[in-house]
């Protein structure tokens, strides 16, 4: 895969954050920052981070911006080649397979636990399966990728647990490395749009076991899915 440097465009994307970097002084926010580049497909896999252009375009210094790549190879959203540098990482079969051991025990159980509550609000849920649909009508695959990650997103944020809600930006940022080496974003999204759908209206009829088992069921597929996609 070619090793592609990053755009204009993706630097002046960077530097639009810079405010929020420079206020904190933060390599755990320049990490944020450049986290939710690669969630939002500025930066795909393969992509060179060249160290001295991100810096200045945040505004922090080469030795916090190293701080933060560092933290995100540990997050194994980026890579340290020897003598090359830092790159996004290219996600593999076993990267898959591990990423939905983790979401096929997050993701329902976040909705199972909704039993044990005195009730819950799911319009986040039910603003992102619109957002998708819209976005699917329009034929914009970007899209419809983004309002499925904030799909996932919500759906982990009825289980009320702020680590949760860390751990699962962590895996749908290496989803959507994931998402990126699998083909087209429309055509791998698309089905999943009326399963999304499914599992927001049995949420909004107060039947969480019922949209947690079908949404175990859904994971199941999309791993197979992606597999197929990898080993394709």
């Amino acid at each position: 895969m070619t090793r592609a440097q990053p755009t204009t465009d993706a630097l002046r994307t960077l530097a639009a954050s810079r405010p929020k970097v420079v206020l904190t002084s933060s390599s755990d926010r320049a990490a944020e920052v450049v986290r939710e580049q690669i969630v939002d497909g500025i930066f795909r896999p393969g992509a060179r981070l060249p160290e001295e252009p991100i810096a200045d375009a945040l505004g922090i210094s080469r030795n916090t911006l190293r701080e933060a790549l560092s933290q995100l190879v540990a997050e194994r959203i980026l890579e340290r080649i020897p003598h090359r540098g830092v790159f996004v990482r290219v996600p593999t079969a076993e990267d898959v397979r591990d990423i939905y051991r983790a979401r096929r025990v997050i993701e329902p159980g976040c909705l199972r636990a909704l039993a044990d509550t005195d009730g819950y609000d799911a319009s986040a849920v039910v603003d992102a399966v619109r957002a998708g649909e819209k976005a699917l009508g329009a034929g914009d695959g970007d899209a419809v990728a983004s309002a499925n990650q904030r799909f996932h997103r919500a759906v982990v944020a009825l289980g009320g647990s702020t680590r949760l809600d860390a751990e699962m930006s962590l895996l749908l940022a290496e989803m959507r490395l994931v998402f990126f080496c699998a083909g087209e974003a429309r055509d791998f999204h698309a089905p999943y749009v009326p399963m999304n759908r499914e599992i927001a209206d049995l949420l909004a009829a107060g039947r969480a076991a019922d949209a947690a088992d079908t949404l175990a069921r859904y994971l199941v597929v999309a791993e197979g899915d992606l597999l197929s996609a990898f080993d394709a």
